[in-house]
């Protein structure tokens, strides 16, 4: 017995915090929307009130992310039931091991199955190209970028017929400048004890080294003692994600470079439209390639100067000198400069970015567009018209 009615299970390791968990919760939204039946199957976390509220049903499997293989047998046996139990007609995986078996579930059951390649995954160590190939081995293979759709080309030789390129977007309602009230501007100030009149420096990402905080502080000390004439204040938001080691030199790192009365380290920030509305420009410091940069377009979208580092995903987002501003990997001296020259830049030229970068995301990156495309890789695969009634839904 099968359901008129698609239902789609999109398959990952938790619903904590992320690039992924944050798609995935788009996605369900956009199923549900469009009137097919959204499920989701992870270990859990923080985000399950989300697909709660959105009436989305969410399957606990403890260790479907453990890369332990003793787990890897009862975890198929559970998906394998999933897919009987609840009619499922099509799989979308966003991690590796729960491709893996989601993979050998569907191949059984003659089930669709789509990927998302979301991170590098570079090729480190024997084996770690076949552990990552099982993201490029769906019916359908979404990359999040140009950046990546061409690693999948050249290292996985996926053909043009599997792949599809769907950027992750915005939620243009919600980063919009116009959306954020002063309250929210004012109480986010007042939590993080904002000195009047500095212009605030927003440093968003999780706080582990890849993402290049260490590099962000050592260019505040270098603009203290080259720039002391300028105001600012640099606010790092992001949870430390068990990188306890790496905070604690941070914080070391801080007090040695004497930036302790013009640094904050936030923590996670719920209201991340009102940090950015704070902000007087946001930097992005990644010492590795991002595979799209989500922060980025959402910070353009609210108005905002951006500082990138010169690599992956964030090229195809930040066009130098017209939509922001970018530096070479780990230049401090650079980040630096780029800083000075945005709280330093006349108020004219500030606007003319800004708004060439927001209307780069109203035209390429919304959430909207992610979930139609998304939607339409469906369709492709069920003969369904998904992306068809979700277009009925939100014109």
């Amino acid at each position: 017995m099968t359901s008129s009615i698609p239902t789609i299970l999109q398959i990952l390791p938790a619903l904590h915090e992320g690039g992924v968990e944050q798609g995935t919760l788009e996605i369900a939204d956009a199923i549900m929307r469009a009137g097919g039946k959204a499920l989701v199957a992870s270990a859990g976390g923080r985000l399950e009130a989300h697909l709660r509220k959105n009436h989305v049903d969410h399957i606990c499997i403890p260790k479907i992310g453990s890369c332990n293989p003793a787990y890897w047998t009862s975890t198929l046996r559970t998906v394998r039931h999933i897919l009987h139990e609840k009619h499922v007609t099509l799989v979308h995986a966003r991690s590796r091991v729960p491709a893996w078996i989601a993979r050998l579930a569907c191949r059984s059951d003659r089930v669709p199955f789509v990927t998302t390649w979301h991170g590098v995954h570079a090729n480190t160590f024997p084996g770690k190209k076949l552990y990552n190939s099982v993201l490029a081995s769906g019916d359908r293979v979404i990359a999040i970028s140009h950046f990546i759709a061409q690693r999948l080309i050249n290292d996985y030789h996926v053909d043009a017929q599997r792949l599809r390129i769907i950027p992750r977007g915005a939620n243009i309602q919600k980063f919009s400048p116009e959306a954020v009230n002063g309250q929210r501007v004012h109480d986010l100030a007042e939590k993080w004890c904002i000195p009047i009149d500095s212009p605030v420096l927003l440093v968003p990402g999780r706080l582990t080294a890849w993402k290049g905080q260490n590099v962000v502080l050592h260019a505040l000390r270098h603009l203290s003692l080259s720039r002391p004439d300028l105001k600012w204040y640099c606010v790092f938001v992001g949870s430390a994600s068990g990188h306890h080691r790496y905070i604690r030199d941070l914080l070391a790192q801080t007090t040695h470079f004497n930036l302790t009365q013009r640094v904050h380290f936030a923590g996670h920030c719920a209201d991340m439209p009102a940090a950015f509305a704070l902000s007087s420009m946001v930097i992005v410091p990644s010492l590795k390639p991002e595979p799209f940069g989500r922060v980025i377009i959402e910070a353009q979208a609210m108005g905002k100067p951006v500082i990138v580092t010169r690599h992956g995903a964030a090229m195809e987002t930040v066009k130098e000198g017209v939509t922001g501003l970018s530096v070479l990997p780990r230049d401090s001296v650079a980040l630096a400069q780029a800083i000075a020259w945005v709280l330093k830049a006349p108020k004219h030229s500030l606007l003319e970015m800004t708004t060439a970068a927001r209307n780069m995301v109203l035209a390429h990156y919304t959430t909207w567009a992610m979930q139609h495309a998304t939607l339409s890789v469906y369709d492709e695969l069920l003969h369904t018209s998904l992306a068809a009634t979700f277009v009925d839904k939100t014109s």
